[in-house]
């Protein structure tokens, strides 16, 4: 017997999962009705096409912020999908606002390896090659130029790890990373997701602070 399927119910799934009319129609006709069953249908078919969906144009999306500590922390965020419809869902609003919290916790400096600044990993890499040199002349079994080499490269990759949020282990789920979540969204929401750029401020970086000594503030006004 052929199941009928409502609008509402179409309706209903296109907001939970984000997915397109059609789809969710062909979900629910395959899963009998049931939208749980047709959420997760829509989620299996979707992982196996987020990879190809990466390379269309994402030119919708929303701009988040997320104030932390009270004002001691603040991050602006843009991250864009292909259309309103999906930048309007509750859905792509928290996978946003829980990126926004990430940056805010994390503190990344870039969103992906590729653009991170030559001049930052030139550095970096300068430094990790004096200490590995260090290491290696002070060891007591001195390794061979193409060990410390392979060593400088190990600790560069993890170096760019940290800063770059792609890369970053999520804080709400340190079993995956963010390029992991966004492609797990992909797959749920059905369209291509991509972080754009974001910006983090933390209340009195780059200033001098003053330093109070309480003890020789007393000391002083005693002596006067």
């Amino acid at each position: 017997m052929a199941v009928t399927i409502s609008a509402s119910a179409v309706k209903e799934l296109r907001e939970r999962s984000g997915a397109g009319m059609m789809d969710c129609k062909k979900a629910l006709i395959e899963c009998e009705g049931d939208i749980e069953k047709a959420s997760d249908y829509l989620r299996e078919k979707g992982l196996a096409k987020a990879v190809k969906k990466s390379g269309r144009i994402a030119a919708e999306g929303i701009i988040d912020s997320y104030i932390h500590m009270g004002g001691k922390i603040g991050v602006m965020l843009e991250v864009n999908c292909e259309t309103d419809f999906v930048a309007r869902t509750e859905q792509f609003k928290a996978l946003v606002h829980d990126i926004s919290l990430h940056i805010a916790a994390a503190n990344p400096m870039f969103v992906k390896a590729e653009d991170v600044d030559p001049e930052v990993v030139a550095k970096e890499r300068a430094i990790q090659t004096a200490a590995a040199l260090e290491e290696n002349k002070n060891s007591a079994k001195p390794k061979p130029e193409a060990i410390v080499e392979k060593m400088v490269e190990g600790r560069m990759s993890k170096f760019l790890k940290e800063i770059c949020l792609m890369d970053q282990p999520f804080v709400k789920n340190p079993d995956q990373t963010i390029a992991d979540l966004v492609k797990e969204s992909v797959a749920t929401i059905g369209e291509n997701i991509q972080i754009r750029r974001f910006i983090r401020w933390e209340m009195g970086e780059g200033l001098t602070k003053k330093v109070n000594d309480l003890a020789a503030e007393v000391a002083e006004q005693i002596n006067k």
